[in-house]
């Protein structure tokens, strides 16, 4: 039997040597740069939606747009 998730479960991982943070909560996740209170969030609504998938593509574009007029 699984533990049911009722609050705030944070770990920090690491994503191309650079620490983020992660929050799992009821209403979803969280991704944050350790030491920075902005972050990326996705409800779980959307991620069973396929919102994820697509907030992914569209993020990964514009970053290669800025990349690319810099």
């Amino acid at each position: 039997m699984a533990t049911k998730l009722d609050k705030q479960l944070k770990r920090e991982i690491d994503v191309d040597g650079k620490p983020y943070m992660l929050a799992i909560t009821p209403e979803g996740l969280k991704l944050t740069e350790k030491g920075k209170r902005k972050g990326q969030e996705l409800s779980w609504k959307n991620l069973l939606g396929g919102q994820g998938a697509q907030a992914t593509v569209l993020n990964a574009s514009t970053e290669e747009t800025e990349t690319e007029s810099e």
